[in-house]
């Protein structure tokens, strides 16, 4: 990942290709879920829409109130800023208050080679997630 061998840069490539991998990992969700199943109710009772009536895909994002919109951004923003902040004494991706899949504040896991296996794992979902929603 690093061809200068430093490992700050390494670190920093490391954490970005985690974070690709988590988003297109959602991606994926967000791409298949729907296909089988919806929420019930409205996604936006001022406007009457449903969540059924929202398409798949890229179009979903034209369907979608600018207030749905902000608060997506806001959590985002919240979990980027104050729930996962990155700590530079641990592994890129391994948060201290996240414990198994992500859960904050969950239990995590005690025995360090099993955690290397997730952490290790984790990357190569994220690497096939990658791929796959580029070809979705």
């Amino acid at each position: 990942l690093s061809k200068s061998g430093d490992e700050e840069e390494f670190k920093r490539r490391r954490a970005t290709e985690l974070k690709h991998g988590r988003l297109s990992m959602l991606a994926c969700l967000g791409y298949i879920v729907p296909e089988y199943t919806r929420w019930p109710g409205f996604l936006s009772p001022k406007g009457a829409l449903t969540f059924t009536d929202v398409p798949n895909g890229l179009q979903a994002i034209k369907s979608v109130p600018s207030a749905g919109w902000f608060q997506i951004f806001i959590f985002a923003f919240f979990i980027e800023k104050a729930l996962f902040v990155a700590d530079d004494t641990r592994a890129p991706g391994d948060f201290k208050n996240a414990g198994v899949l992500g859960v904050p504040n969950g239990s995590s896991l005690k025995d360090p080679d099993v955690k290397k296996q997730k952490l290790n794992a984790e990357l190569a979902n994220g690497r096939l997630a990658m791929m796959a929603i580029i070809g979705m």
